[in-house]
């Protein structure tokens, strides 16, 4: 432990102690959660941030969106607006925030909404005419006033849950007997080839529980960039000289696959969630004309380009998604299974 982490362990010794409360006034039902009928998933972490809860949900929607009408509710982190909200043609990345934005934008059939009270979100969307038939609750983990019907944990290979410290030395929000709420627990961002003996150390690591099943997954990175005028191959990128911008919690899965396809690149590096200002846009596109190279591109990252960079020249963000390791065929079954016997439709 670092002398920071020991500075501030006391006060996440007291922050463990209010969150471990808080837990056991829901565990006891002297603080009240609610469940609906309608099948609820939960897709959050331990943690603060970088574990892939988006490409989690996307897997999800791609997974379900054929037989089932779907929402995805989220607080909308860091919008500039209050309450409950819809997803509409009028809303930007700043009105419902830059998760909600892609989701909007990438599945145009499943509603999208935010609002910090997900009791309240839950029920404004279950009284649409078009009623869906199984709601996703985004980075919805802790907020216990809501009974999700199936709790999927994930945690990053590179930083277990089990290996970190709560809040402020650490990156926990609560602690780790929290991870025993998931029916699912899924090790995201692993590497390509992971074989069986590390997979099971892991989960011996993690301490998983009889009513818990532990998956593994990875970034799948698509073999195209996307821009305002169309796609570039990535087998192309190593003749371009790139300028990186990213605003998000974990870059190094990205750095990597750079360096591996090697794509030679400057990196801007932003905090999670970032607000570009005009000035930073600016500073930005400065930096851009200082690439001496003919071939050249601005590089980010969905969530930034939907937040920040959407419609300008020569900007460009490279697609993932979530793919399991193995056993992929078992996790689709145990959504599939929930939300069918949730729903009635057996």
């Amino acid at each position: 432990m670092n002398t920071l982490r020991k500075i501030l362990y006391p006060f996440s010794f007291l922050y463990g102690k209010i969150t471990t409360a808080r837990n056991i006034f829901y565990d006891k039902g002297f603080l009240r959660s609610t469940s609906f009928k309608i099948p609820t998933i939960v897709v959050g972490n331990l943690s603060v941030g970088g574990t892939g809860k988006t490409p989690m949900v996307e897997y999800l929607v791609r997974l379900l969106q054929d037989k089932y009408k779907i929402a995805i509710l989220s607080r909308g982190y860091k919008r500039s607006s209050k309450g409950f909200k819809i997803a509409d043609l009028t809303s930007t990345p700043q009105d419902i925030g830059d998760e909600p934005m892609q989701y909007y934008t990438k599945f145009k059939e499943v509603i999208v909404a935010v609002d910090s009270d997900r009791i309240n979100g839950i029920e404004q969307i279950t009284n649409f005419f078009l009623k869906p038939d199984v709601i996703l609750l985004d980075d919805a983990y802790q907020h216990r006033k809501v009974t999700a019907g199936l709790n999927i944990l994930l945690t990053s290979y590179d930083n277990l849950y089990v290996d970190d410290t709560l809040l402020p030395s650490g990156y926990l929000r609560e602690n780790k007997e929290g991870a025993n709420r998931a029916q699912i627990i899924v090790v995201t961002k692993c590497p390509d080839v992971l074989d069986k003996n590390e997979q099971f150390e892991i989960t011996k690591k993690l301490n998983a529980q009889v009513h818990q099943t532990v998956f593994f997954s990875k970034i799948k990175y698509h073999n195209y960039i996307v821009g305002n005028k169309g796609n570039l191959a990535t087998s192309i990128l190593s003749k371009y000289q790139l300028l990186l911008v990213t605003g998000i919690a974990v870059t190094t899965p990205l750095l990597e696959f750079l360096k591996v396809n090697n794509i030679s690149f400057k990196h801007l590096q932003y905090a999670d969630h970032y607000n570009f200002s005009d000035k930073e846009i600016e500073k930005i596109k400065s930096e851009y004309e200082k690439i001496e190279e003919d071939k050249k591109l601005i590089l980010t990252t969905e969530k930034d380009y939907i937040r920040s960079f959407m419609g300008m020249d020569n900007v460009y963000y490279l697609p993932i998604e979530n793919e399991f390791i193995d056993h992929q065929n078992d996790f689709n079954k145990l959504i599939k299974k929930y939300v069918e016997q949730s729903s009635g439709n057996r």
